[in-house]
């Protein structure tokens, strides 16, 4: 496998970045501790990071993720410890935890990402059980998931204000790996037991401009903790609401927002000297799978909309229709793999990084959403060489997260920004910002 490849027009802003997170990394993570210890991270979640060079951001944030599955299994350990520290925080006599996982039994992959979180649970000492939202599921039943491995889910119940199994198994932590499209079940509402993410933190009620607003005061005060423009790690954005594709209800306002932003995405290329041409990302304001989203580089491209583009952009998982956008500046992404496009998503249990992976796409462009069919997933520690290493050493291909501690850390001082495994630690950086973003909308919308 090649190593993810920066375009060597952006390499040098993307250098001059990671020198400056590389500098001032004993007081980043001495920032990140106080803000730990004041805001309670997530269970877990995972984070989209789109890389241009001149610009690296959060551009998504799933407090549901799925594709544990594509993690690396050798460090199931790092993943454990995490995952007990983010147990104990929440119930500290817990001796079970009871996954409800989506409804997705025909999807065998979906079944891997439960496998492989079940098993990270049960690396920590957890007894670990299925309960099913699937009215389908009517009793135990066995699955099999994409490599094969077997898993049991069972009916959810309810007694008294407790959910539980059929034998009575009635655990004090439910753990949602269901993001709760389709709204929020009443089966969950107001037992006695904890339930991580927390109900309002599903699609149900959660919104993605809420998350960006939380990030913009994360985004301000990281800038001014290590002196940059807080722009090059935070895309702007805006709300629209009362829309209705398939209608064209509320075409002209949003053509004006996407108008609006990019002319203030070009006002700041022009500042920073960038010749990239700006776009914008147009994505439902609730809801994931990468479903309700487009790329667009003019506000005629919105008034042009052809019925099918229409129609995708109307409905999202769970046949839910689209009322609400979020109008999202564009990152161009310019790290490759294999000559594709790529992005990295970092996965994180508690306050911990525990991983991730490059989403790779060889049919879209660097202004394009990768998050779709014919992706696919380079596990980011596959081939990576190590901080410090030089050209030619023979330690330049070990495994990456070898070298990190469990806070995603590289062990070693290096500060040569060429490290990929700097760079990945930069990428940690990111992705815990928008954790720390996560936290903050959480509390706010309690």
């Amino acid at each position: 496998m090649n190593l993810p490849v920066m375009s060597p027009a952006y390499l040098p802003q993307l250098q001059e970045f990671e020198r400056k997170i590389l500098a001032n990394q004993t007081k980043i993570e001495a920032w990140f501790r106080r803000q730990w210890s004041e805001h309670k991270p997530p269970f877990y979640g995972s984070v989209d990071i789109r890389n241009a060079g001149y610009k690296m951001a959060s551009i998504d944030m799933n407090l549901f993720p799925g594709g544990f599955n594509n993690l690396n299994p050798n460090f199931i350990q790092l993943a454990a410890h995490a995952a007990q520290d983010a147990v104990e925080r929440s119930c500290p006599q817990a001796k079970s935890v009871l996954i409800v996982p989506e409804n997705h039994t025909r999807n065998t992959f979906y079944l891997q990402n439960v496998f492989a979180l079940s098993n990270i649970l049960r690396s920590a000492g957890f007894e670990v059980r299925l309960g099913s939202l699937n009215p389908e599921i009517t009793e135990p039943t066995e699955f099999e998931t994409a490599l094969g491995e077997k898993i049991l889910l069972e009916p959810l119940l309810r007694t008294r204000g407790r959910v539980h199994l059929s034998d009575g198994f009635s655990p004090c932590l439910i753990l949602l790996n269901n993001d709760l499209s389709g709204g929020t079940p009443d089966i969950l509402k107001d037992i006695a037991q904890t339930v991580l993410p927390p109900l309002h933190g599903g699609w149900t009620t959660r919104r993605k401009t809420a998350h960006f607003a939380a990030y913009d005061e994360v985004a301000e005060e990281f800038a001014q903790l290590i002196d940059i423009d807080p722009w090059h790690i935070n895309p702007y954005f805006e709300q629209i609401s009362g829309l209705d594709f398939q209608e064209r209800e509320g075409e002209d306002a949003l053509a004006e927002a996407v108008e609006r932003m990019l002319a203030k995405i070009q006002a700041k290329y022009n500042e920073k000297g960038i010749q990239d041409t700006p776009f914008v990302i147009v994505k439902a304001d609730a809801g994931t799978y990468g479903m309700g989203v487009m790329s667009v580089k003019s506000a005629e491209e919105i008034r042009g909309l052809n019925r099918k583009n229409r129609n995708k952009m109307a409905k999202i998982k769970e046949g839910l229709e689209v009322n609400e956008v979020i109008v999202q500046e564009g990152i161009y992404t310019y790290e490759t793999l294999n000559d594709a496009v790529s992005e990295p998503v970092v996965y994180m249990i508690d306050r911990f990084v525990v991983g991730g992976f490059f989403r790779v796409h060889e049919g879209r462009g660097t202004d394009e959403n990768l998050n779709a069919t014919g992706m696919s997933f380079v596990q980011l520690n596959q081939a990576i060489p190590v901080a410090g290493a030089e050209d030619g050493n023979e330690e330049r291909c070990k495994r990456v997260f070898a070298q990190w501690d469990s806070l995603g850390v590289p062990q070693t001082n290096s500060a040569n920004p060429d490290c990929e495994c700097n760079r990945l630690y930069v990428y940690g950086v990111m992705a815990r910002l928008s954790l720390l973003a996560a936290s903050k909308e959480l509390e706010k919308t309690t």
